[in-house]
């Protein structure tokens, strides 16, 4: 590169105070100041679009790293979930088969719920309950505000 010193900028600075003179000097000097930042900008300007666009390819390639990862995976849900539905279907077919034939017990019978499964159920016969008032329905805060209201006179 070139090596400028203080020295050598003192020289050239004498020789163009000479050649120019000292009343464009000034102008000459504002007008190169304006030109070098003008031209750093530019450089600075050029520099941030060139990584920028690095940076943009470099998310492409992560994009399509992950959408390549995402497509592999529905791939392998898929046959697992094609795969599953097969065996699905063999199992449902061996159960209707064996409860036609009744070689096999096949699936238990499904059995729903009690529908008063807020209620305990205990060893208590219902009878009993109902002779002594025990409550054999959940009932609701306003439910049991409702019954025990008292009941207006007309």
């Amino acid at each position: 590169m070139i090596d400028i010193g203080i020295t050598k900028l003192a020289i050239i600075g004498g020789i163009a105070l000479v050649v120019i003179g000292p009343e464009k000097l000034p102008g000459l000097a504002k007008t190169i100041g304006t030109l070098l930042g003008r031209a750093r900008r530019y450089v600075a300007d050029v520099k941030d679009e060139v990584n920028r666009s690095m940076e943009l390819d470099e998310f492409k390639k992560m994009k399509d790293t992950v959408e390549s990862a995402a497509r592999d995976v529905e791939n392998s849900i898929q046959t697992s979930a094609a795969d599953f539905e097969k065996s699905w279907a063999e199992t449902t077919a061996l159960a209707a088969n064996a409860s036609a034939e009744d070689s096999y017990p096949g699936f238990p019978e499904y059995k729903h719920p009690k529908k008063k499964w807020r209620v305990k159920q205990g060893a208590t016969p219902s009878w009993y309950k109902a002779r002594t008032g025990t409550r054999t329905h959940a009932l609701s805060g306003a439910a049991r505000v409702a019954r025990f209201r008292p009941s207006k006179v007309s």
